[in-house]
């Protein structure tokens, strides 16, 4: 739902310590587009989206993710590389200095909410130094109405200083940026980067924690579809894996692209107002939804552009994280309010650059959890500095960046729910077929959308012996047979002429996952752990 806004709302920022009143409030998207032009912070492309450049930083920098440790947190959080802890005294001191650096700035401000669902809604404050970050804000939260912003209290506050410079020395920070969370004073507190990514998934981080603890929600890494029938299907994949694009489909209301809660009820809920996706290698052709929501209202990240402002979705000179985020009535087919009901498919999504998981396999809940837990795709030669060919990596829950609690909690919660709606959970690879990385070609899309589109109107039917086939390293049910998909092409190990290549690949990577599951296996029961690749091999 678009909400209306006015440029004459005024707001006090003195509760958080901010005197000046050089504050802009609710300021509509074309304002906030208007102003990042005039400021020179941004240009224009052909398609009237606003392209900015988020500087340093063009993505997420986990290694400098922070969560105060106090008397909420202390015995809670799943303390580790991903969640690492930070003195209150030290959060107190630092959000005092970016105070100070605010109070010098012309400043952004945004009241909007988290959680589609009202039982579950957060009312949030995003206090911002650009106006293209509130302008995301705008996009990426759920927009509050005229009669909903009279007496609106914020629950949590999103404080974002760009342009602030920590002194790891004296502020106690790994380097100059930071993004904290403070579950006491209900801050998000980030600094010293420009990538709006900080922004959306601090508040997914605290919901992460929030939802579960408190209420019997599990939060979850995903995207989600509602059909025709009223059937909800959930989409987990980390970036690249094709999350935002097979959730984004003609022929179901979308829900949303990335966060959502799964509640006792049954029910899945939105917790964003918008999409947040990748645009490398976008084409009108292939992805048709997401490239006819890049207009007015949109706002690019990163992306070059000629003098005309046409953007060249293949180029990363800038970065491969290329992305857009626009508010969801972008999208024409979408779901009001963005809740569904009846989930009966969960849909595990992989980008296996080795080449050898099958491109749909049916999971048994064992290896739902464990596959959950692991949270598998790869790197690429060339994504990363010293990848120079494929590298297994693993994100427990299939987004451990934001998940502050042991990854096996939520497993748990998930296979209680999958046992109780009795869904099927499909292990799907959007990765390479035919050979690994380098050798082999990426799974075409309209084959990864025809075997989505079977199983979810039932045509792969039930399991059985003579329609599928145990995959002989990791144990998983593929289909011998999908409409609209070449024989050929649901057998992995067909597709690559060289069995014994094959299989070594494959060995590996199943070591791969073994190794990487021994950190959980004190935490995860006996049925689990039989969930994943039972051998070694070398």
């Amino acid at each position: 739902m678009k909400a209306s806004t006015s440029a004459s709302k005024t707001i006090s920022l003195k509760p958080y310590g901010i005197q000046h009143k050089n504050v802009h409030y609710q300021l509509s998207p074309d304002e906030l587009h208007d102003l990042t032009l005039q400021m020179g912070m941004g240009k224009e492309s052909s398609s009237g989206a606003l392209a900015v450049n988020t500087g340093e930083f063009t993505g997420r920098s986990p290694k400098d993710r922070f969560i105060v440790k106090d008397d909420i947190t202390e015995d809670k959080i799943w303390w580790s590389n991903i969640n690492i802890p930070f003195e209150s005294e030290k959060f107190d001191l630092l959000y005092d200095k970016v105070i100070d650096y605010l109070n010098e700035k012309e400043l952004f401000v945004r009241d909007s909410y988290a959680c589609a669902d009202p039982k579950y809604k957060m009312n949030l404050r995003v206090i911002n130094e650009y106006p293209w970050s509130n302008m995301f804000a705008y996009n990426m939260f759920l927009r509050p109405t005229e009669e909903e912003l009279e007496g609106f209290e914020p629950e949590w506050t999103v404080v974002n200083a760009p342009g602030f410079m920590a002194d790891p020395e004296v502020d106690g920070t790994r380097q100059h940026n930071f993004a904290i969370l403070n579950f006491t004073r209900k801050i998000a507190l980030i600094g010293g980067t420009g990538y709006t990514g900080e922004i959306k998934k601090g508040i997914f981080s605290a919901l992460n924690f929030i939802l579960p603890v408190y209420k019997n929600t599990l939060p979850m890494h995903c995207s989600a579809n509602v059909g025709e029938d009223g059937d909800t299907a959930i989409f987990f994949g980390l970036s690249g894996t094709g999350k935002t694009t097979l959730s984004t489909d003609p022929h179901r209301k979308l829900i949303g692209d990335d966060e959502h809660g799964w509640t006792e009820a049954n029910t899945v809920f939105n917790f964003e107002g918008g999409c947040y996706a990748k645009v490398i290698d976008l084409s009108e052709e292939s992805e048709p939804e997401i490239y006819g929501a890049i207009k007015k209202g949109a706002i690019l990240e990163n992306v070059i552009m000629d003098d005309d402002g046409e953007v060249d979705f293949s180029n990363t000179s800038i970065t491969q994280n290329t992305r857009v985020s626009y508010p969801i009535y972008h999208i024409d087919n979408i779901q009001e309010p963005s809740i569904g009901e009846n989930v009966k498919n969960i849909f595990f999504l992989t980008a296996d650059a080795f080449g050898v998981l099958p491109p749909i396999s049916k999971l048994t809940p064992a290896q739902a959890a464990y596959h959950f837990i692991s949270g598998y795709t790869a790197k690429v030669a060339g994504t990363e500095a010293g990848v120079v060919e494929p590298q297994p990596s693993f994100s427990a829950c299939f987004g451990a960046p934001f998940m502050p609690l042991h990854p096996t909690k939520y497993a748990e919660m998930l296979s209680k729910k999958m046992k109780e709606s009795g869904v099927d959970v499909w292990l799907i690879n959007t990765g390479w077929t035919g050979g690994p990385y380098g050798v082999g070609t990426r799974m075409k899309l309209k084959y990864t959308r025809a075997m989505i589109h079977a199983a979810l109107s039932g045509e792969l039917g039930l399991y059985c012996y003579d329609k599928y086939h145990i995959h002989s390293v990791f144990g998983v049910a593929q289909p011998r047979e999908c409409p609209g998909v070449p024989t050929e092409v649901l057998s992995p190990r067909a597709t690559w002429n060289n069995d014994e290549a094959y299989y070594k690949t494959a060995f590996k990577l199943s070591n791969a996952f073994r190794e990487n599951f021994k950190k959980f296996e004190a935490d995860a029961n006996e049925e689990i752990r039989r969930g994943g690749p039972q051998r070694y091999a070398f």
